[in-house]
């Protein structure tokens, strides 16, 4: 196997899931930065940093973060810009988008505001990219964009944007013959495309990249791409083989109950955005309280079918079922919990509980 820069499979961190014997593979955080109905976006962002802090310690491998516009329960609308802020304080966990939405960002830009990251933060960066769009039609011409059959498509996209972060383009390229450069640039960046569907995998397959697949929005859609994307997969000069992660909301408290009352919470918050509420996360105390109608309860069921909630031991046994189902080379756990004491503590809980299976780390 044959791993995308920087994340080679002999540096591993401490937390690995090893189901029936299987190679370990790296634990990570997409963290959402989510926004309770307690409290607003500057005490999210304010958790979300000591969240980075704390995962470093903890051994986690990765802490990305996402593009969100106009959703409320979500401050993380400028993943440049945070991760700027998260790379000062901490010291080595490799950080990155999850994602960039390319289809809201010309490449260039996106290449020079990666770049400027990876000069100033060396080895630390992941450029993860995806391609949904803002949400709304409203989003979508605050942020400028235009009817997507009328310009470049999403390969395109992508195309131009590997061409700017390191693989140059043609000598008849206008961009060539322009000197079209980009300053700084990051011709080492690590980049991931994302997906919940197959356009992500798609395209990671025929550019040779890394996949992520974004199992905690469409799980059953996700497995589907990453199945495309390891039958389609070409060897790029960066990646020879395929290479996978998989995100999966997960919830962890003391007991199996105490997990369950909080990943209600993140599950009223999805059903109340899939039916175009733009609200923040509930408290479970609210979420509690809250008449769900016959629709939002079928939501909530089925989202938390597809989350790994409960207690540590039962946690690992879903990760390992996860692992074993998936294949993943890499997985990255999420949440919309609310609560933020809470929030950390599921993920202390889990570097724990994997540190304890799985004895000291190798050096």
């Amino acid at each position: 196997m044959t791993s995308p820069a920087n994340a080679s499979a002999n540096e591993l961190t401490t937390l690995a899931v090893g189901a029936n014997g299987d190679r370990p593979v790296p634990l990570s955080i997409l963290d959402l930065v989510p926004v309770g109905d307690d409290a607003g976006p500057q005490s999210a962002l304010w958790w979300t940093t000591e969240l980075a802090k704390s995962a470093e310690r903890w051994g986690y491998h990765r802490f990305w973060v996402p593009e969100h516009h106009s959703f409320p329960a979500s401050a993380s609308p400028a993943p440049a810009v945070l991760l700027a802020h998260l790379a000062a304080v901490t010291q080595h966990i490799r950080l990155g988008s999850g994602g960039v939405m390319l289809t809201n960002h010309a490449p260039l830009l996106v290449a020079e505001q990666f770049g400027l990251l990876d000069l100033l933060y060396p080895g630390r960066m992941d450029l993860g990219v995806g391609r949904a769009s803002g949400g709304h039609p409203a989003i979508n011409q605050a942020l400028r964009r235009s009817d997507p059959d009328a310009g470049p498509t999403y390969l395109e996209q992508v195309a131009e944007l590997l061409g700017f972060v390191g693989g140059g383009f043609p000598g008849d390229h206008p961009y060539t013959r322009d000197h079209v450069h980009v300053v700084p640039a990051a011709r080492d960046l690590p980049v991931w495309m994302l997906g919940s569907g197959m356009s992500g995998a798609e395209a990671a397959a025929l550019f040779g990249l890394p996949f992520a697949g974004a199992y905690h929005i469409n799980p059953e859609q996700s497995l589907v791409a990453l199945g495309s994307y390891r039958d389609t997969f070409q060897p790029s000069d960066s990646l020879q083989e395929p290479y996978t992660m998989v995100s999966v909301n997960v919830v962890c408290a003391e007991t199996d109950a105490a997990a369950l009352r909080l990943a209600r919470s993140g599950a009223l918050a999805m059903a109340w955005a899939r039916s175009g509420l733009s609200v923040s996360v509930p408290t479970p105390e609210t979420a509690e309280k809250h008449a769900c109608t016959s629709a939002e309860e079928e939501f909530i069921r089925q989202w938390l079918g597809h989350t790994v909630h409960g207690s540590p031991e039962t946690v690992r046994r879903g990760l390992e079922q996860l692992h074993k189902r998936t294949g993943a080379d890499e997985l990255m756990l999420t949440t919309l919990m609310p609560n933020s004491h809470a929030r950390l503590h599921s993920y202390e809980l889990v570097a724990q509980e994997f540190r304890r299976a799985e004895g000291p780390a190798t050096p």
